[in-house]
């Protein structure tokens, strides 16, 4: 029977040497403080516009931790060297806040550049993209709820879609599995239509096109049933990331505004509940499906391997997958990998200034996850102690 144990510190940082968890440490420390979270996006924007020496700053704390280098071949060290410990990685260009179609097609071939990364490397499992990376949040909105588009809008629709192939036909011709990542909901139905038009086409051997199912919604698990069904009646696999989610404020405070019903469910155990049962569902229909398991949380962590076993499923097999964020959560992944299970680490890349939006939601995310920085926090510390015990 499956007794997955996270609380070995050794194998959790083994990876990090005494600087490198010094360094974590104090991070953990300040990105502990809700208050210097919550003021350092305009602070930083700030002293950006008056072109202060910010930067080196930024690289050197929260862009050292987070993410794998300002490239593709500086994030070749971290792959590595994660792979060394049997932890997979996933390049994510994390570039945010584009609006041109010059700028779009730019992130497209910067993606289709890591699905190539990938090909033949065992120590890159996936790709990824972000659909608000190649095409505009308001067209996605504009088609989500069926609005009807102007010939413009709906010639501009057409290159984003061209986009989308263009990156999911690399990933099926160089046999690289491709995740798209989940938006909020109001223009995740485009991208759901997209994906499943993409997973009819590219999943009929083999699962190479993932979904992202957020299971903070409460209809997801209805979706995926839907969703599995369709693709059993048309001959095709289907792949999901399953995570919990990261625009709750946001998504409950637009649905007060707007005066419709909140998409969010109503409260934590509600989401724990859904995500067991998605990762119950999927492991239940795996002879036509693929799953990575995108969590934080122990315990889901810990069911998913015991669902494994319940039915007989081995560690290492290649239709699941367990997945966190580099820089967060090592003793799930690493003692995991330990285990033999497939774990991958999401390496997010980019040019320092570009990819501040999303290291400063990562940042505001983990101060809201309760108790996450000080479970960060604690396990740091502890190693510290283990170490210094260990050299004395």
């Amino acid at each position: 029977m499956a007794d997955i144990s996270f609380t070995n510190l050794k194998n959790a940082f083994a990876y990090k040497s005494d600087a490198e968890l010094n360094h974590a440490y104090r991070l953990f420390q300040l990105i502990s403080n809700n208050f210097l979270v919550s003021i350092a996006p305009g602070i930083t924007n700030f002293a950006l516009k008056l072109h202060l020496p910010v930067k080196p700053l930024i690289r050197a704390t929260i862009y050292k931790h987070f993410c794998g280098g300002e490239t593709i071949e500086q994030c070749n060290a971290t792959i590595a060297k994660l792979g060394k410990y049997g932890v997979g990685s996933i390049l994510d260009y994390s570039v945010e806040g584009h609006v041109s179609d010059a700028d779009f097609d730019n992130n497209c071939e910067e993606i289709v550049r890591t699905v190539l990364r990938a090909v033949g490397d065992k120590n890159i499992p996936f790709s990824v993209f972000k659909p608000t990376g190649i095409g505009r949040t308001a067209l996605l909105e504009k088609v989500s709820s069926k609005i009807t588009l102007s010939a413009d809008e709906q010639a501009e629709f057409e290159r984003l879609k061209g986009r989308v192939r263009k990156i999911c036909s690399t990933a099926s011709e160089k046999n690289v599995r491709l995740f798209v990542d989940a938006e909020e909901s109001w223009i995740q139905q485009a991208i759901d239509d997209m994906v499943d038009e993409m997973m009819e086409e590219f999943n009929k051997k083999q699962t190479i096109i993932f979904n992202t199912v957020q299971l903070y919604r409460h209809d997801r698990v209805a979706f995926m049933k839907e969703n599995i069904a369709k693709a059993r009646s048309r001959g095709y696999k289907v792949g999901y990331k399953l995570v919990r989610g990261a625009y709750m404020e946001k998504e409950r405070d637009r649905a007060a505004q707007k005066g419709y019903p909140s998409p969010i469910q109503p409260d934590k155990a509600a989401t724990d509940r859904d995500y067991n049962a998605a990762l119950k569902l999927c492991v239940e229909n795996l002879d036509m499906l693929s799953v990575c398991a995108g969590t934080h949380n122990e315990e889901s962590s810990r069911y998913l391997t015991q669902l494994l076993d319940e039915h007989k499923i081995a560690r290492n097999d290649q239709r699941v997958w367990f997945s966190q964020l580099l820089g967060m959560s090592d003793h799930i992944s690493f003692n995991l990998a330990h285990e033999g299970y497939c774990v991958c680490k999401y390496v997010p890349y980019g040019p320092v200034v570009s990819v501040l939006p999303y290291l400063f939601r990562r940042a505001a995310e983990n101060t809201s996850i309760s108790g996450q920085m000080g479970r960060e926090l604690k396990m740091i510390a502890q190693e510290k102690a283990r170490r210094k015990k260990e050299k004395s």
